[in-house]
């Protein structure tokens, strides 16, 4: 623009100065000069009055790409640059599956519903609809239904229903709160939808410590760091203690809380990793297994360590990669014990149980990949009165192996095979087999890493 007002003055006074050179006399020179003057003022004043509508458009435009864009990352979904219209996308998640063994009784254990095996032949195994999207320029929301299948009858149940703050709700920089039913903060597979796992089912921690995921009602906090070498973020979140593994609260109050811290961060131009920390803590007013109906009321505090390492062998992560995961588990619970249905004597119980898992995944060629993973778990001695239960561990420690391959068409559909033998109690050996399918359907932002 400073350009532009120089060569407006320049023509200006290159027209003045052939006046001057016709000019007879003093006077009429002095007109001249206050002629130049004037235009000189009145060229000034309209480019100046343009820079500030550009500077004003220019503005506008960054608020409302910083709107665009201000859908949290951990909510795992965009907005598409509709912001007030509600994102509508639906995950179709079907397999059809083949056991040797009709039993499937985890030994030392009492599992929820959710984390019991699957059924067998065909099925809908868990199939998702999603609504999302900003509220205003302070809140985002989000509601998943999930619908799924269990011993033969349909169930559709609320997933998620949750808002969260934007960047414009005067947080400090980094800071977010969500509230409502979510899948929270936890480990690492906690917070991801099922559909976005690297393998048919969840490994086995997850299936006896949390009934598959941990999704109860309440708030949680979180903070990224302003670090700028490395990513890291701290939060937590406190909750009514409805879900596994606590469950029978009476929903008044704060019965459950959790806490977390993460880094992670880049290795050069081909590898990025991130390791945390986490824990669950609260009190199961009665938290009973699916099948033989074992009470347990009394504290639970689980802790949960992961780690997650990705590397691409030519740099680019759509060509070949590969992702190596973990978590180890460790629950200490102090309480009593009931068998319900004999009717058996309270039991105290004091002790803790463990497992982890670890697991491989390859990506060898664009479209195709290959995976890897075990699990174990350590149970703890059968409580007293409840042999022949779910809880009777008869010093065995369950642990399973799982292989497959998947074959990914695009980012909105993909078709894996899977193989598992699991050896969840003393000569109970299952060797399972599943073909899975996953289709998207409308609008579903990028997964987490």
């Amino acid at each position: 623009m400073k350009k532009l007002t120089l060569a407006a003055s320049t023509a200006v006074a290159l027209v003045a100065f052939g006046n001057v050179a016709n000019a007879a006399d003093n006077s009429e020179l002095d007109a001249l000069r206050a002629e130049v003057q004037q235009m000189k003022n009145l060229y000034e004043g309209k480019i100046e009055a343009l820079e500030t509508k550009i500077s004003k458009l220019e503005t506008k435009k960054v608020e409302v790409a910083t709107t665009e864009k201000s859908v949290p990352a951990s909510s795992g979904r965009t907005v598409l640059g509709n912001e007030f219209n509600p994102s509508i996308g639906v995950i179709l998640n079907g397999q059809y599956s083949t056991f040797s063994n009709n039993n499937s009784e985890i030994s030392g254990f009492a599992v929820g519903e959710e984390g019991e095996r699957g059924s067998e032949g065909f099925g809908v195994d868990h199939t998702e609809l999603n609504f999302s999207a900003n509220v205003d320029d302070v809140f985002y929301g989000s509601v998943t239904a999930a619908i799924a299948e269990h011993e033969g009858s349909t169930e559709v149940e609320l997933e998620e229903a949750y808002i969260q703050t934007l960047a414009g709700a005067g947080l400090p920089q980094g800071a977010s709160i969500k509230a409502g039913r979510a899948l929270w903060t936890l480990g690492y597979l906690n917070e991801h939808h099922s559909h976005s796992d690297d393998f048919a089912d969840r490994p086995l921690p997850y299936r006896v410590f949390l009934d598959g995921a941990y999704n109860d009602d309440g708030l949680e906090f979180s903070y990224v760091l302003p670090t700028e070498d490395f990513y890291s973020e701290i939060g937590g979140g406190v909750f009514a203690g409805n879900d596994s593994p606590f469950g029978g609260s009476d929903g008044e109050g704060i019965n459950a809380w959790t806490a977390y811290a993460r880094v992670g961060g880049d290795v050069g131009d081909n590898t990025s990793w991130r390791v945390g920390a986490s824990t669950l803590q609260g009190e199961a007013g009665s938290r009973t297994s699916n099948e033989d109906m074992v009470e347990f009321i009394g504290d639970s505090d689980l802790y949960i360590a992961d780690a997650r390492l990705v590397y691409a062998p030519t740099g680019n992560n759509a060509e070949q990669e590969v992702i190596l995961q973990g978590e180890y588990f460790w629950r200490s619970e102090d309480g009593t014990y009931e068998d319900m249905d004999a009717g058996s004597p309270v039991t105290a119980f004091d002790d803790s149980t463990s497992g982890w898992y670890g697991q491989a995944v390859y990506k060898f060629a664009p479209q195709w990949r290959i995976g890897g993973r075990y699990s174990q778990l350590y149970s703890a001695d059968t409580p007293a009165g409840l042999a022949g239960t779910a809880l009777d561990a008869a010093g065995y420690d369950p642990k399973a192996y799982t292989a497959m391959l998947d074959w990914t068409n695009s980012e909105f559909s993909r078709v894996r095979l899977q193989a598992n033998r699991e050896e969840l109690a003393n000569g109970q050996d299952d060797n399972q087999f599943l073909v899975q399918y996953i289709m998207s359907l409308g609008a579903h932002g990028a997964h987490k890493y």
